[in-house]
């Protein structure tokens, strides 16, 4: 049916799960806010929780969860853990979905 398109293809199904696996993170407005958070700079959860108002357990949970699946990383000085979202895809998603730029870090 499709073979007549010229460069039709449809994408490896890995990659399908892994991009879906991503969405269904960020479906949380709790975790979104900490992306956008971290893609404006370095933070730690204390400030984190401050600016997302929930408490530094629950977004200690989310990061580890944003962490696991690559979308955050974390860098460890003393007994603080200092967390960024380096990756410009997250910058560009979540831009897309707020309808607006977000900053740069």
């Amino acid at each position: 049916m499709h073979d007549g398109i010229a460069g039709f293809e449809m994408p490896d199904p890995d990659d399908v799960r892994r991009a879906a696996d991503s969405l269904r993170l960020l479906a949380d407005a709790t975790r979104i806010k900490i992306l956008y958070a971290l893609l404006q700079g370095e933070t730690n959860v204390a400030c984190l929780a401050e600016l997302v108002g929930s408490q530094p357990a629950a977004v200690s949970q989310h990061l580890a969860k944003l962490r696991l699946a690559g979308l955050v990383e974390g860098r460890r000085e003393g007994t603080f853990v200092y967390y960024t979202a380096p990756d410009e895809r997250v910058r560009r998603l979540l831009a897309e979905a707020l309808g607006q730029p977000v900053g740069t870090a």
